[in-house]
């Protein structure tokens, strides 16, 4: 099953790829593999959740905020493969994770991505991880993610 049927089997629409805020592009592609740009929680267009995780962001909101990142990830990586049945794992994940003083629960915040890309990819979902604590994202985004992604078969 390809991740276009996946998507609609879990009841999940990739979103419009959110449009760079600087001079970067979302996604680009070297040989078999698609990196992603760091994606912000957005829905619609806007900002899902602002603030740190910790104070103002619970852990289940960071979590929900997580997932959001990754799905703008997948249709960014989609849009650069030629379609979302291109991807076929995921090799690695980076988040960055907005944190109040004292939060250490970075890796349980990450957990949000991890899961829906499990979700997605099946066995072909289970990557390395990064969960990095940081003082301040872009838009004071309480998540940032970005993934690479595997092309397969390879192109």
């Amino acid at each position: 099953m390809g991740l276009k049927s996946r998507l609609q089997d879990l009841g999940f629409e990739l979103p419009p790829v959110p449009t760079p805020a600087g001079s970067y592009v979302p996604a680009t592609r070297t040989g078999d593999l698609i990196f992603t740009a760091g994606q912000l929680p957005f829905s619609d267009g806007v900002l899902h959740r602002a603030g740190k995780v910790g104070a103002a962001v619970t852990l289940e909101e960071a979590q929900e905020a997580a997932r959001l990142c990754a799905l703008n990830a997948t249709a960014a990586a989609a849009e650069k493969a030629g379609g979302p049945d291109s991807l076929g794992s995921v090799v690695k994940v980076t988040g960055f994770v907005a944190s109040a003083p004292g939060f250490n629960g970075q890796p349980d915040v990450l957990n949000g991505a991890s899961e829906l890309l499990g979700q997605l990819f099946g066995e072909a979902g289970l990557h390395a991880r990064s969960a990095v604590g940081v003082a301040e994202l872009p838009l004071d985004a309480p998540v940032e993610v970005e993934v690479i992604f595997g092309l397969d078969p390879p192109a």
